[in-house]
């Protein structure tokens, strides 16, 4: 009998002990910081050429208001095939939450440009592909190597 009341009140103090660590607010969540994220849109321009300078933009928003303080902007354009040399570079404030950076590519090819924004605690690094001149063989094979193969089909319809 006393091992019996010895247990069930154990018992009852564990789930004391339980529900004092339940929340006492609904709305606890609330208590907590939420992150706003921060949001990029990389523009590059319409046709890019080897040898010649190109201005690469990205619009940097939070919470639908433009950015115009970031904590940093850093721009890193490299090439597919590794040839091009990854240099980080600071990139220029515009105005209206824009920054921009003005390059030249020695080469025709498949490019990457990533964008390393931070503001508020918000971190991002968005990438865009983009082509300068002309792809080459290996690049059209690098583009279509995860293309689903096309099926030959061979029936009539009636």
């Amino acid at each position: 009998m006393k091992k019996t009341l010895l247990v069930l009140l154990l018992a009852c103090f564990i789930c004391l002990m339980l529900s004092a660590c339940s929340l006492l607010k609904q709305d606890a969540a609330s208590l907590y910081k939420k992150e706003i994220p921060l949001e990029a849109e990389i523009a590059l321009p319409a046709s890019i050429k080897a040898n010649a300078v190109a201005e690469i933009k990205v619009s940097l928003h939070q919470n639908g208001e433009e950015v115009n303080n970031a904590d940093y902007v850093h721009f890193e354009v490299s090439k597919q095939d590794g040839s091009a040399k990854r240099v980080m570079e600071v990139a220029d404030k515009q105005g209206n939450g824009v920054y921009s950076i003005k390059k030249t590519l020695s080469s025709d090819g498949l490019y990457y440009v990533k964008v390393h924004a931070s503001y508020n605690d918000s971190i991002i690094m968005p990438q865009k592909q983009f082509i300068v001149g002309e792809l080459s063989e290996g690049d059209l094979k690098y583009l279509q190597k995860d293309l689903p193969q096309q099926e030959e089909n061979h029936e009539h319809h009636h």
